[in-house]
């Protein structure tokens, strides 16, 4: 049995931590980095020696928790519901990534004493959640057509929360799939490739001259992010769109 991987969520809050908005991200992740400080405040130069070290640091506010987390996209990749409005926006990678940028955008206010900041922002990704405020954004534009038109990025995602916090979200139950094979085959009967260390599924197909083909052999062989393959995965490459 194989089983159908959980894509991470991205939601817009309102104040009130009810959710306005929410996308599934096109490829998972490959890791989360959490970050939990405090704010400290070092002895003073006038300080004596005796004062000096652990005893005499201040804690003056607050702790927080930061989430650093890189997403990927890319307009020739299958596209999660929610993503793309409609097919029109798969041209530019940029049109894909517009709701990411919309969620460091500082939203306007009702009440003209308000201060505006930007939304709040939940990171779900099966029982990892992380509710906060995007501080950051950095990205990337990888690969680009020859008419120069970028088609594939990158995004580094950081947030932050004004606490100490680490919220464990119920666990979905597991959906299970049966065995995928590549269609129209029988099993022991198509010759695998071995995939080198650090080798992603495009540029095996290029290498092969099939770059145009990739989305239909990652689907075939049931390969969750093609951009970063297991050591040894071994993978069927003689798949064809029509098959």
């Amino acid at each position: 049995m194989t089983t159908n991987v959980a894509k991470a969520e991205l939601w817009k809050l309102d104040p009130r931590g009810q959710m306005v908005s929410k996308f599934k991200v096109q490829f998972n992740p490959e890791s989360l980095k959490v970050t939990f400080a405090n704010q400290l405040q070092p002895p003073t130069q006038n300080a004596t020696d005796n004062s000096r070290g652990t005893s005499s640091t201040q804690y003056v506010g607050r702790g927080t928790t930061k989430l650093t987390v890189t997403l990927w996209f890319d307009v020739n990749a299958e596209l999660p519901e929610g993503l793309a409005e409609n097919d029109a926006q798969r041209g530019d990678v940029r049109e894909l990534t517009k709701k990411v940028i919309d969620l460091i955008r500082v939203q306007s206010v009702e009440v003209q004493r308000d201060q505006p900041i930007p939304p709040a922002v939940r990171f779900l990704w099966g029982s990892f959640q992380f509710d906060g405020l995007v501080e950051s954004i950095d990205q990337s534009l990888e690969y680009f057509s020859p008419e120069g038109v970028p088609l594939r990025a990158s995004f580094t995602l950081n947030m932050t929360q004004q606490s100490i916090d680490y919220t464990v979200a119920p666990r979905p139950s597991p959906v299970t799939a049966g065995p995928r094979l590549p269609s129209g085959a029988a099993p022991g009967t198509s010759a695998l490739t071995s995939a080198p260390a650090g080798a992603s599924l495009q540029g095996m197909a290029a290498a092969q001259g099939q770059f145009d083909n990739w989305q239909a052999i990652a689907t075939a062989n049931g390969i969750e992010n093609p951009r970063l393959l297991a050591p040894g995965q071994l993978i069927d490459m003689n798949i064809s769109v029509g098959r």
